[in-house]
């Protein structure tokens, strides 16, 4: 099981790797967004050289088309500006894009199929040729969905058909989110730097590392 970051910010995607637990980032538009206003290829091409300083791990960025002709267009021209060999291009699931889907993946452009809800958009994805499926696991929880029942379905479709394609869980909220999404199939959680932080957390362990010193210090005096 691995851990992506999920932004666009380059002293967390620093941070994060420093600790040595982040194998991948992924982007989307909105993250972007909160960044300085800066150029989108340029700033793109800063998070690629923390990429490949940390073992050329991969990188998703979205297209912003919404027409598949253009998406495909713009999957292309972004492989082509960003010249990295671990790039991955973010897609929307939906009936026209599961040609886009398929079109990019013959083309070698690997496909980070974002924006699924159900097994069934997972798994499209996959069959089409998708490198990555990915599931919004809160934004399902927020309308009553059972993240955990997909994760385990479509695991168990990839497995079945033996189909070279990784599920990533994102819109993680909470630390536990991560643990059980892992523990239902998961291959891949991405998480904001808050939530990895979050995720080394627990009072009983401030409590205990405090009592332990307090002994210490007493023992000493």
């Amino acid at each position: 099981m691995k851990l992506f970051i999920d932004t666009a910010n380059l002293e967390q995607i620093t941070d994060a790797f420093e600790k040595g637990v982040v194998a991948g980032v992924t982007t989307n538009p909105s993250l972007l967004s909160k960044e300085p206003k800066a150029n989108f290829y340029e700033h793109v091409k800063k998070i690629v050289t923390l990429c490949k300083e940390n073992g050329n791990v991969p990188l998703s960025v979205e297209v912003f088309a919404t027409d598949p002709d253009e998406m495909i267009k713009q999957a292309r021209d972004l492989m082509a500006q960003i010249q990295y060999s671990n790039l991955n291009i973010k897609i929307p699931i939906g009936y026209d894009e599961l040609r886009v889907i398929k079109t990019l993946s013959e083309e070698g452009i690997p496909v980070n199929c974002t924006c699924c809800f159900t097994s069934t958009q997972l798994q499209l994805a996959a069959i089409a040729g998708a490198r990555y499926v990915s599931l919004f696991y809160n934004r399902l929880l927020d309308v009553d969905g059972d993240p955990l029942d997909v994760l385990q379905k479509t695991r168990k479709f990839i497995d079945d058909n033996d189909i070279n394609c990784e599920i990533i869980s994102g819109s993680i909220r909470k630390a536990v989110d991560v643990s059980e999404a892992w523990g239902a199939g998961c291959h891949i959680v991405t998480a904001g730097h808050g939530i990895i932080i979050e995720m080394t957390k627990h009072s009983q362990t401030d409590k205990s590392i405090k009592g332990f010193l307090e002994d210490f210090n007493e023992w000493l005096s």
